[in-house]
């Protein structure tokens, strides 16, 4: 199996190198000082069983890689659309272009460019960060994916799925893909909307009853509107993601407030405004979605998102 990960950040670098531990032929595709660190010294992951430094073949041209079985898509929401235009070099008839992206909608805009029949919808649960370049920090991962279009798993997605397990990845195949991710969906727009509201981590969130209620509120209007899209999440969804929150370490902070406080672009547009717009869409009142959308946008802004400001999203009544 050829592998392309392309946006090779912290979560892509480490599912790149399980699927190398599997046996895959691996290129990260990145850029920047993460790039020139990896072609200089390798790839070094911290995990809780410790350290290693692997060898990895790292470039930021895709043509240079050419055609591979397994496309890793990574990059941020906000440069979804441009990233797919330049992933042609690397497309073959049958090239499964799996998403590893936060939100709800980068599937579809990846369908509308490359064509459906090569998107493989994945939900992540990992927690990533690079700590400098070429070093990346990470706990174990578990995924779940599927095809694009509802039905049985095909070859494809169960010999991605079996390549994971044997790098290491807890991976679950799915018929209808939709549901992990929005089960996903649900458990990070509220978080993250909290947890970059607040700009503190998940232990001075813990302590605040209001708090965590908005967040389950959000968790709330993810759940009303998965529904009325017809996406059949269990009963006890909301619950069940608030104590997957609530059980994290009380160092951990959502991708969003890290931005925020780092000063770079946010991707506001691609969970809080977006479960504004579905909700639009499906006739579902969002209002404590809107009121974190509200504070985090003058943040965006002042980050440089090209995205805060969209009038589609700033319409509260």
């Amino acid at each position: 199996m050829k592998v392309a990960v392309f946006g090779a950040g912290a979560v892509g670098s480490y599912l790149g190198s399980c699927l190398a531990k599997a046996g895959a032929g691996v290129h990260l595709i990145a850029r920047g000082k993460h790039l020139d660190a990896l072609r200089r010294s390798g790839l070094t992951l911290v995990t809780p069983r410790g350290s290693e430094t692997v060898r990895v073949a790292a470039t930021d041209d895709p043509a240079g890689v050419g055609i591979v079985d397994v496309v890793l898509f990574a990059v941020k929401a906000y440069d979804t659309e441009s990233a797919a235009r330049r992933l042609k070099p690397l497309l073959g008839l049958r090239t499964a272009v799996v998403s590893l992206q936060n939100g709800i909608e980068n599937e579809d805009q990846l369908a509308a460019i490359i064509g459906p029949d090569h998107v493989v919808p994945m939900a992540v649960y990992i927690l990533a960060a690079i700590e400098e370049p070429g070093v990346v920090r990470s706990g174990p991962a578990r995924v779940v994916l599927g095809e694009y279009s509802p039905g049985p798993p095909s070859k494809r997605v169960d010999d991605l799925a079996e390549m994971f397990r044997l790098g290491g990845v807890e991976a679950e195949v799915t018929a209808d893909v939709r549901v992990a991710k929005w089960q996903k969906y649900t458990l990070l727009v509220g978080f993250s909307a909290v947890s970059a509201a607040s700009q503190l981590p998940l232990g001075s969130i813990r302590q605040s009853p209001a708090a965590v209620a908005m967040m389950r509120a959000v968790m709330q209007e993810a759940f009303e509107v998965a529904t009325a899209l017809g996406v059949a999440l269990p009963d006890d969804q909301v619950e069940r993601s608030i104590g997957r929150v609530l059980a994290q370490a009380d160092s951990e902070g959502a991708s969003l407030r890290n931005d925020l406080l780092k000063g770079r672009r946010m991707e506001l547009d691609a969970l809080q405004g977006a479960l504004i717009r579905l909700g639009r869409q499906a006739g579902v009142p969002t209002p404590w979605t809107e009121a974190a959308y509200a504070i985090l946008e003058p943040w965006a802004i002042k980050n440089g998102s090209s995205q805060a400001g969209n009038p589609d999203v700033a319409r509260l009544t």
